[in-house]
């Protein structure tokens, strides 16, 4: 049988996964109810943990953009819908989303279509920029920044040829 967790000891345990990566409030939330916790217990913790800045959904939401852009190679729909599936609030998700670095974000996004295309199988130009549109709109990125992309590499392979 399973011993019963205290409130103290709840606490000191999402306080030192806190310590190790940043982690928002409904992830510990997730964690205190799968540990029993009872409600007015797991409010308490978790007014403890933003208190004491274990938890700061701000803070943890610049960094989970970061990450999902730079690594995971997502856009900004994708990365607000993760968000929000994660409850951080509107105005924190806006607010972070807004400074992303429009350039960073091309500079992602570049690469990945450069090198799709070359996986992609297409009778023409129109059906490979449809796969590619397909592609990165599936990604979380925005139509018009496609496009952007998409232009700039259709002019770069151009003066490619005429070289």
């Amino acid at each position: 049988m399973k011993k019963e967790m205290t409130e103290q000891e709840a606490f000191l345990q999402l306080a030192a996964l806190c310590a190790q990566a940043e982690h928002c409030e409904q992830e510990m939330r997730d964690k205190l109810k799968r540990w029993d916790i009872d409600e007015s217990a797991q409010d308490r913790i978790i007014q403890r943990l933003i208190r004491e800045r274990y938890i700061d959904n701000e803070r943890y939401a610049r960094a989970f953009v970061k990450d999902k852009i730079r690594y995971n190679k997502w856009g900004r729909r994708k990365v607000q819908q993760a968000l929000w599936l994660k409850r951080i609030d509107k105005d924190i998700q806006q607010r972070v989303l807004d400074e992303i670095d429009d350039q960073e974000y091309l500079n992602v996004l570049r690469p990945l279509l450069r090198q799709k295309r070359k996986t992609i199988k297409a009778q023409n130009d129109y059906e490979l920029n449809q796969k590619l549109v397909r592609f990165a709109l599936g990604r979380g990125f925005t139509f018009d920044i496609i496009r952007q992309c998409l232009d700039v590499d259709e002019e770069m392979e151009e003066y490619d040829e005429t070289d």
